[in-house]
């Protein structure tokens, strides 16, 4: 089945959903007038009787380039899961420019209770001669099962046509003598040419040591399914005693190859990278090596030849309120990946999502804190010896913000968002030059919580800071360096500031877009 998710058009779509037996639901849906700028798969996929497949979100994506088309597939997350059910089927999404998406529906179902992927897990796809494989993760942690086989294990399906797969039932590649087999995840295969072999790579722990690694297999032809051990491609420091080091995926740009994995368990989780001149290492930890904050997760990259795209999901809340708890899985989010001069890589946000938005909207002044002076799109805040704020007219769910920012010394300066005056609380945004960081507060009238944060080399001077908010997702990129995505649930048809603190901060060609 084909969604279209179009951006800016209220659109009705007869949508078809296919169960394992292939029988077909047909209803309707329609999309409203919302920027489809961060996606979610639609409600009721397969059809408003059963429960199960009302609503979703999504889960790890592991996108893949052909013939013009980005097809970016991902562990569909159900809100609902009746006992008994697997989870994390495969769905997929396909795009050409990150503004509009197609959704194609389920791709890889769960198994059974008995199967190996009763629940599925990340993987990836590579193409050999005219049929695709598609390598994921098989999960299945049920007392009965465990009893006579790994907990994880590595499966494969086929296709000619990326659409339709069939899955390989007698393959399967399990951890080998010295790894874990409750933790062996997340296959990443491509062709590499400067081995002149398939390499695949497997997120998973030594044992009985338990320390996370990145473990490589080789194969002269995946049609033979002879996959061959080589050993740990990277394993975790002891300064990093990572407990595992997931969604691993690897490319070269330039001179430079890169090694990204994603981790959940430390103070600061993460999409991760390192650097080195070989595929085989050794491999650099970079000063900043977090790509985004502790909000996007499970990013892998894609290229289309010219550009590279980082593909992550956004963390959800449960409930979602502001308050609600940080849970797995959410909103895919896309950020244009590009490398610096001295190798290291940068984010920036791809340039058809800012082309969304082509309508100005005034500014208008509502309130103001502390010292403050206005002029059109230039204000000043003088806050040396406390704080300065100024307020603006409420706003849309979907909106992108465009400023500059200067200050001296130790000032901390950001912006205010979802920002509700009756109960003094709202997202704020921070610079803060003394912790290096970028940083997210929840703020009541009573307390600021930190909630989310990112290094950030923030010297004296003037910075460029875009703020991009569609639904519930914010996505703020600095200097076109570095990405800061969030979750807030109250962006729409509440205020929206910016702020200084302890210094003062120029903030100068403030501008306000909104999408036709």
């Amino acid at each position: 089945m084909k969604l279209h998710l179009l951006i800016g058009f209220a659109v009705v779509l007869m949508l078809t959903g296919c169960k394992d037996d292939d029988s077909y639901t047909e209803y309707t849906n329609s999309s409203g007038s919302i920027p489809t700028i961060y996606p979610l798969p639609p409600e009721q996929w397969m059809g408003a009787e059963n429960p199960y497949y009302t609503e979703g979100y999504v889960g790890d994506v592991m996108p893949y380039y052909t013939d013009g088309m980005f097809r970016l597939f991902f562990l569909h997350d159900a809100k609902t899961k009746p006992s008994g059910e697997g989870f994390h089927d495969i769905h997929q999404f396909t795009t050409t420019n990150f503004t509009q998406y197609d959704y194609h529906g389920r791709m890889i179902p769960y198994g059974e209770t008995d199967e190996p992927d009763f629940a599925v897990g990340t993987g990836s796809v590579v193409q050999v001669g005219s049929l695709y494989y598609f390598y994921y993760t098989g999960h299945n942690e049920i007392s009965s099962f465990i009893q006579q086989n790994p907990r994880e294990s590595v499966l494969c399906a086929t296709s000619t046509d990326l659409e339709h797969w069939t899955k390989i039932s007698d393959f399967k590649l399990t951890a080998p003598v010295g790894y874990y087999d409750y933790d062996f995840r997340d296959p990443h295969v491509f062709y590499n040419e400067q081995a002149g072999k398939y390499w695949m790579l497997v997120s998973t722990q030594t044992d009985p040591e338990r320390k996370a690694v990145v473990l490589l297999f080789t194969c002269e032809d995946p049609a033979t399914q002879q996959w061959e051990v080589s050993g740990p491609i990277y394993t975790t420091t002891p300064e990093e005693n990572y407990l595992m080091m997931e969604c691993a995926d690897i490319f070269q740009m330039g001179s430079y190859w890169y090694l990204l994995f994603s981790e959940n368990w430390s103070t600061t989780p993460a999409t991760r990278y390192r650097i080195a001149n070989s595929p085989y290492g050794p491999w650099i930890t970079p000063d900043h090596d977090r790509l985004d904050g502790g909000y996007l997760y499970a990013a892998k990259s894609v290229s289309d030849g010219i550009h590279r795209y980082l593909i992550g999901w956004s963390a959800r809340r449960s409930p979602e309120t502001n308050v609600g708890t940080k849970e797995w899985a959410g909103t895919m989010v896309t950020h244009q990946l590009y490398q610096n001069n001295d190798g290291t890589l940068a984010l920036q946000q791809p340039s058809g999502i800012e082309s969304l938005f082509t309508t100005s909207s005034s500014l208008t002044v509502t309130q103001t804190n502390g010292n403050v002076t206005s002029n059109s799109n230039e204000v000043t805040l003088e806050a040396s010896n406390g704080t300065a704020e100024c307020f603006f007219s409420k706003i849309s769910s979907t909106n992108l913000l465009k400023m500059n920012i200067a200050w001296e010394g130790n000032t901390r300066t950001g912006l205010w968002l979802g920002y509700n005056a009756e109960e003094g609380s709202g997202l704020l945004l921070t610079l803060e030059p003394e912790n290096g960081r970028m940083a997210a507060y929840w703020v009541t009238d009573t307390s600021r919580t930190l909630v989310n944060w990112i290094d950030a080399p923030l010297e004296a001077g003037s910075h460029q800071l875009t703020v991009t908010t569609n639904k519930d997702v914010v996505v703020c990129y600095l200097d076109d360096q570095i990405a800061f995505t969030n979750r807030l649930y109250e962006v729409n048809d509440n205020a929206w500031g910016i702020w200084a603190e302890n210094g003062d901060a120029q903030f100068t060609n403030l501008e306000l877009f909104k999408t036709n």
